[in-house]
């Protein structure tokens, strides 16, 4: 049931999507949705958690597979990994529309989920740019933490463009704004 409300609630948007045609999808009646569910709000919110839970683990499998990569390689590959996610996978667009436009009765519940995706995103980006440091691949003057932070304000503005449909611009925006990010982080160590 939950897989068949990401569907509707990512194609209808929380507001569009009726219980009644996910019930009937599903091949039940309205009603048996609250034995398992207390509300849509609560179903909804359920789909959102297992989402981001989803998006997070394929994240970090890749950085996992991706260790060996320089790291410009690999934090650079990392954003264009997540352009082709938003393009091929409507769990990860789900979860990235909802991250910026979430329903406005459910923005405090949503929050808390999309703030632990990011918090745990941003502490793996720091592992790995701390362990590059130690490694001596990188030589920054700047903390991982603050490096890990500026990154992840490049990859807001990148995600904005994939929001509004823009794919090309998204590229536009990765390929003009990464070589800034990489010299300026590695500006601070000369």
């Amino acid at each position: 049931m939950l897989h068949i409300g990401l569907s509707h609630f990512a194609r209808d948007g929380y507001e569009g999507a009726s219980l009644s045609k996910l019930a009937s999808e599903v091949g039940i009646k309205k009603p048996s949705i609250y034995a398992h569910f207390k509300n849509k709000e609560d179903l909804f919110l359920q789909v959102l958690s297992r989402a981001a839970r989803a998006l997070k683990h394929r994240l970090m499998r890749y950085m996992i597979a991706h260790r060996d990569q320089p790291p410009e390689q690999k934090l650079r590959d990392t954003l264009t990994f997540l352009q082709e996610l938003y393009r091929s996978d409507d769990t990860v667009k789900f979860v990235i529309r909802m991250a910026y436009f979430s329903p406005e009765n459910l923005r405090e519940a949503v929050i808390p989920l999309i703030y632990n995706l990011l918090d745990v995103l941003e502490s793996r980006l720091t592992r790995l740019i701390r362990h590059s440091m130690e490694k001596g691949e990188l030589s920054l003057c700047i903390s991982a933490e603050t490096a890990a932070q500026a990154y992840m304000t490049c990859a807001d503005g990148i995600i904005i463009e994939m929001l509004y449909g823009q794919s090309h611009r998204s590229v536009q925006r990765l390929n003009s704004t990464w070589p800034v990010y990489w010299r300026g982080i590695q500006a601070a160590a000369q």
